[in-house]
């Protein structure tokens, strides 16, 4: 049985297409003097065609749907593509990512080679070699979605705060390279990653928004910060001295911004010691304070005590940091939930993270913002089988048929995100109904039951092999949600939300 269910909603959306858009050339020129904001401009475009119509004759054995099925609706039409040659669309592909290409020009170079015919044309936005066609199962990631959350922010906070749209660990799952710039089209102007490494992927994308490191990096990673033109955090002297040295002797001054601990105790240098951690470092002419921050621990909890706490310590530090004749530059403490609940946690900048992404971090802001989700999790029936009574499947056999059931399976599991704990306790929906998953997840597969009985109230549904499975997602007037599932694995939307965007490949959807 099992264990969280469907939502039911209203009429299922109708599914955008589109195209989107991409960072400008990158620059790595850099002087003493900066500007706090720089521009991110729009480059490639990607266009929008549907899937392959099919139409055949339907063939069955026993009743269960044979290969051959794959083609044999008339009318039905599906979203991932179809190759008549994939081994030549691998190679035009591959071919592109080899040399560097980005997702657009490999989509580019593999309809040039001829590896795709107009009747076979697509609306995906590749991701080289993960794109979803290749594999019956990947994510979907509404970009209009994201541009409608970052638009609902703006208008949440108003007209004169900075948005930082944080796009680590890319982009909670969604990518990063696209989420970001559907952010920065639709009012965000800072960009915020976990690593060195993701802003310099930002940086090769031709995304050259202010982007900042948010946690200390190695000292190994200077000469990248320098080279791609990255702003660091810092919270320690030593590191703080090294990058100034580096950067003066390239004549230029990097643009730092201090994570002040104010009682996360993760990150930071203690809000009692900014003033003076400041006063150690500020006389490096290779260095310049470009902002400050803190980051709360509870600003999703019903009690406020504890983030009202951190922000008096963080009004405390900044007010010891001026009152040394030092200029903080540009101050930023909100998350997601607090930018949203907390006004006075604004200052000049806010950094919305899950909330970008559609997500709440807790029930207490839903009806504070309206956000739409992004993501969707979905795949397609590789086989079906009838299963006799008393048989089981999948490893260690924790389902049994109890016969007169089909068992389809789907090309997607824990590898993809879709936790082992789940296994005989979820649903997944096709064609607006549910259908109950069943046996062990397995690494790279999946199985649910589809009852072969029929009654006047639920008349037995036809389904074939290649027909769309929704994980995570609308399917009709039902919906099985991040939140759901989280729920049901006791954790949180963000570690499902990461875990899908791992290995699936995604589609992009909407956009500009």
């Amino acid at each position: 049985m099992s264990q969280f269910k469907v939502i039911k909603g209203g009429k299922e959306p109708e599914r955008p297409s589109g195209s989107g858009s991409a960072g400008g050339k990158k620059s790595t020129q850099k002087s003493a003097s900066r500007t706090s904001t720089r521009s991110a401009t729009s480059g490639t475009t990607r266009g929008a065609t549907s899937g392959t119509t099919r139409g055949a004759t339907r063939s069955t054995q026993w009743g269960v749907p044979q290969e051959s099925d794959l083609d044999s609706r008339q009318g039905t039409q599906l979203n991932a593509p179809f190759f008549d040659d994939p081994f030549e669309e691998l190679d035009a592909l591959g071919a592109a990512v080899d040399a560097g290409a980005d997702a657009a020009e490999a989509n580019a170079v593999a309809k040039a080679r001829g590896s795709k015919s107009d009747s076979h044309s697509s609306d995906l936005d590749f991701e080289g070699i993960n794109a979803p066609g290749l594999r019956w199962a990947w994510a979907d990631v509404d970009l209009d979605a994201i541009s409608f959350n970052t638009k609902s922010i703006r208008k949440h906070i108003g007209s004169d705060v900075h948005i930082m749209a944080v796009v680590k660990a890319q982009g909670y799952g969604h990518g990063a390279v696209a989420t970001a710039r559907a952010a920065l089209s639709s009012g965000a102007s800072y960009l915020g990653v976990a690593t060195v490494q993701e802003g310099v992927e930002l940086r090769e994308a031709g995304i050259d928004a202010p982007t900042l490191v948010l946690v200390e990096p190695p000292h190994e990673s200077i000469p990248l910060i320098l080279d791609y033109d990255l702003i660091t955090t810092v919270q320690t002297t030593e590191f703080a001295l090294a990058l100034g040295e580096a950067a003066d002797a390239q004549d230029t001054a990097a643009l730092y911004h201090l994570k002040i601990d104010t009682g996360m105790n993760r990150h930071g240098v203690h809000y009692s010691d900014a003033g003076d951690f400041l006063r150690t470092v500020d006389f490096h002419r290779g260095l310049e304070l470009h902002g400050v921050f803190t980051h709360f621990a509870t600003s999703d909890a019903h009690d406020t005590l504890d983030v009202r706490r951190q922000l008096e310590y963080f009004n405390q530090a900044l007010e010891n940091i001026r009152y040394m004749g030092i200029s903080p530059g540009i101050v930023h403490a909100a998350n997601s939930a607090a930018l949203i609940r907390f006004k006075e946690t604004h200052f000049d900048m806010v950094r919305p993270g899950i909330a970008l992404y559609g997500l709440h971090t807790s029930e207490i802001t839903n009806d504070l913002i309206a956000l739409k989700p992004a993501m969707s999790v979905r795949a397609r029936i590789t086989q079906l089988k009838q299963v006799p009574v008393g048989e089981g499947v999948s490893y260690g056999f924790t389902y049994r048929s109890p016969g007169n059931v089909l068992v389809g399976t789907i090309p997607l599991g824990y590898a993809d995100g879709l936790s082992r704990v789940l296994s005989n306790r979820m649903d997944v929906l096709v064609d607006g109904r549910a259908y109950p998953q069943v046996g062990t997840i397995c690494m790279d597969a999946c199985m649910f039951e589809i009852d072969l009985r029929s009654t006047p109230l639920k008349p037995r549904q036809d389904i074939i092999i290649g027909d769309e499975v929704v994980i995570i997602g609308r399917s009709g007037a039902l919906e099985i949600t991040l939140d759901d599932m989280a729920r049901a694995l006791g954790t949180i939307n963000y570690d499902l939300a990461c875990r899908f965007g791992m290995r699936l490949g995604r589609r992009y959807l909407g956009g500009d």
